[in-house]
């Protein structure tokens, strides 16, 4: 099995509620262990994070021991960066053998073309966002940031976060919407699947001879895909872990 996930913003809500979606995702992983090959995080997984050589946000010690169970039992996990989780150096690839991407990724699963992206960007009306994070990921600036005080730096990067999070929930994507564009422009190139986070919707749209998924987001209906090698489906977290 193939499982995906994305958007689940650890940090974003104050710690005790935060706590309880960080339970969700610690019982997802568990569940998935027995039969997962690949676990691919679409970006988002946590509100903001931003690492210095010897310094890592520390609220996330338990989805980090959990990945780290993970990779170490055989699973294979890939990780595209999103566009509240951009602080990414080198934690996850030499500690935890975590591949993190940059950009989007494109997959062959049993016969099936996966273009796998967290899906910033994408939207019409997202060219300033694009000029933000060129800024914000650029080698320099990253090395600037690295020079503030740990706590302070994490509280920053956690308020601009927050910034950025109702920014997104309040976009206007309109009846153009150009991440639905783009999924179906990679659709029409033969790709069977177009798996894409960011718009904290869920959406099943199928288009030429593949399928669009938008794997919604965890603040309020927690939902993940999977994939066993011959279908792809959105599910609901509350509802797998019951069955």
């Amino acid at each position: 099995m193939y499982y995906f996930i994305s958007d689940v913003h650890l940090g974003h809500l104050e710690r005790k509620d935060d706590k309880q979606i960080e339970n969700l995702l610690l019982q997802l992983l568990s569940k998935i262990k027995s039969n997962c090959e690949t676990l691919y995080i679409v970006g988002d997984l946590f509100d903001y994070w931003f690492e210095y050589n010897t310094v890592i946000p520390s609220y996330y010690y338990r989805t980090l021991t959990a990945l780290s169970e993970l990779c170490e039992s055989g699973i294979k996990i890939e990780y595209i960066m999103g566009n509240h989780d951009f602080g990414h150096i080198r934690f996850f690839d030499e500690e935890l053998g975590i591949k993190i991407y940059k950009t989007d990724i494109e997959r062959t699963i049993n016969n099936k073309k996966f273009y796998i992206s967290h899906g910033d960007g994408k939207a019409y009306n997202d060219k300033g966002y694009l000029l933000l994070r060129a800024v914000l990921r650029n080698p320099f600036a990253i090395k600037i940031f690295k020079m503030i005080q740990p706590d302070f730096g994490i509280s920053l990067a956690r308020g601009s976060s927050h910034k950025s999070r109702k920014h997104t929930d309040s976009k206007v994507y309109g009846e153009n919407d150009g991440m639905t564009d783009f999924a179906k422009k990679k659709l029409e190139e033969g790709f069977d699947y177009v798996v894409m986070g960011h718009r904290h919707k869920v959406i099943e749209l199928k288009h030429s001879n593949g399928e669009y998924f938008n794997l919604g987001e965890w603040i309020n209906n927690p939902t993940f895909g999977s994939f066993d090698g011959e279908t792809f489906k959105i599910l609901k977290v509350k509802e797998f872990l019951i069955d």
